[in-house]
């Protein structure tokens, strides 16, 4: 994780209540970024995140913890890991330990383990340190622990963080971590048979986008959409280089033989544009997906802003939003790669949060037309708007908030965001607006934008030209 320095002002529209989201997950009244220790447990999903417990910028960072049934309505617990003089508690993942490999459960206890990073401060004995520790908990999450011999892992270096473990090869297998060394722009894979002690397997990267540091690796396997093969996705957030500008999320398709990384394509003299992108929007980041969920499903969350102007978006206390969960396949498309396609997770229109509004559309795209829709407060007088465009000739999906609302905030915050088109003559369309969060999704979920949004009333209606709604 990385962070700008905590702006000293007071940002205009500070307490306006509409710009809470309500299915997008807030603390109550502090500072969040990263989504860590994502979880499956008992019927319950557990989502940990980066935290200052005492103020609303980056600072102090700590493990917050919130909890839901259903992905949508969550509830904020005490903070999970509190930063100490010594460490604050950087990104991570956490796992249940079911065969109590690591020995911290007892007799009829199940451990949930976090492995997190120790970011060490000058009152330790590592000073600059970035190294991997665990905490614990036996009581399905409530309270944590932390391991007595940490780290249990430490390379001796200041830019080695964000530990994402799962389980790999069966009864007999073990665990894999995927770590990033952050300026190296390389993902490391460790193996362990008890999470406490982890041999390095091999390095992947760099790749693709290295225009800032690499961040919060996640790697799992994936079904290709009516096959039965199965492919790995590794997943590599960077700050800045996004395809937006600033923070954002890339991603390789190909395969993991529990030591190495192989994937199908590397680009090696391409721009940009021309990598994976999980989001093409300015506002979604460090995305990693939950551990243990049901079915086999693959399920996300991400962080619902941007390093370049996080610490001044005008939401004073609480300050930052998560994504909604999305899940996961893959698709091949028309050009015979795989694309991760997402689809919002969300109850029902008469279940959902009051405030969370959905449209849902089937636009035209083929070449010569053109579809434009508005989502205003529905004031005539108002000229605050989002636009939304639809392109068949240039096969693209554009975002645009320059009239959103209040964008003077920060001069990175205004901006136009393009996403590409797969998809051949209609494309289906799901607008959420939740506060201060829209996210779009266009072509079967394989066009996805997120951005941030701070009108002065909230976006209630949606306007259409040249587009058939289908509701």
């Amino acid at each position: 994780m990385t962070a700008t320095q905590p702006s000293s002002v007071t940002a205009p529209g500070a307490h306006a209540p509409h710009l809470r989201p309500q299915a997008h997950f807030t603390a109550r009244d502090t500072w969040l970024n990263d989504p860590n220790g994502l979880v499956f447990h008992d019927g319950v999903w557990h989502l940990f995140f980066q935290n200052n417990p005492s103020g609303s910028t980056w600072g102090n960072i700590s493990w917050g913890h919130a909890v839901s049934r259903d992905l949508v309505s969550w509830t904020e617990l005490p903070v999970a890991i509190a930063a100490t003089s010594e460490e604050m508690v950087f990104s991570g993942s956490a796992v249940v330990d079911a065969h109590n490999t690591s020995g911290l459960a007892g007799a009829g206890e199940t451990a949930l383990v976090a492995v997190y990073t120790s970011s060490y401060t000058a009152h330790s004995e590592r000073p600059g340190i970035q190294a991997q520790s665990l905490a614990y908990s036996v009581d399905d999450g409530a309270t944590w622990h932390r391991y007595a011999g940490n780290p249990v892992l430490d390379i001796g270096s200041g830019e080695f963080r964000d530990p994402k473990v799962f389980w790999h090869g069966g009864d007999d297998g073990r665990w894999i971590m995927v770590a990033v060394e952050a300026t190296e722009h390389r993902v490391a894979i460790y193996s362990s048979p008890n999470l406490v002690d982890w041999s390095l397997e091999s390095r992947f990267g760099p790749a693709h986008a290295t225009g800032g540091v690499w961040e919060c690796p996640d790697l799992f396997p994936l079904r290709v959409r009516g096959t039965d093969e199965e492919k790995w996705v590794l997943v590599v957030s960077l700050n800045p280089g996004g395809i937006a500008g600033g923070s954002g999320t890339q991603y390789f398709v190909g395969d993991f033989d529990g030591t190495a990384f192989t994937p199908d394509r590397v680009v090696e003299d391409g721009g940009i544009e021309d990598y994976d992108w999980l989001d093409h929007g300015p506002d979604y980041y460090a995305g990693v997906s939950f551990s243990g969920a049901p079915g086999g499903r693959r399920v996300t969350i991400a962080w619902a802003s941007n390093w370049a102007y996080a610490n001044s978006t005008p939401t004073e206390p609480w300050r930052s939003a998560m994504s909604l969960a999305r899940s996961l396949d893959l698709v091949r498309c028309a050009d015979g790669r795989l694309r991760v396609a997402q689809s919002p997770v969300l109850p029902s229109p008469d279940d959902l949060p009051d405030g969370v509004l959905v449209h849902r559309l089937v636009v035209p795209t083929r070449p010569g037309e053109r579809s434009e829709i508005a989502l205003t407060a529905g004031d005539p007088a108002s000229a605050e708007r989002v636009q939304i465009v639809l392109d068949g000739s240039s096969r693209t999906l554009t975002c645009d908030r320059t009239a959103g609302g209040d964008t003077g905030f920060h001069a990175d915050f205004p901006g136009s965001f393009q996403a590409p088109l797969q998809g051949a003559q209609l494309t289906d369309l799901t607008i959420v607006v939740d506060g201060c969060v829209v996210e779009v999704y266009a072509d079967g979920g394989l066009a996805t934008v997120t951005m941030l949004v701070f009108p002065s009333a909230p976006l209630t209606e949606v306007s259409l030209e040249g587009a058939h709604a289908d509701r």
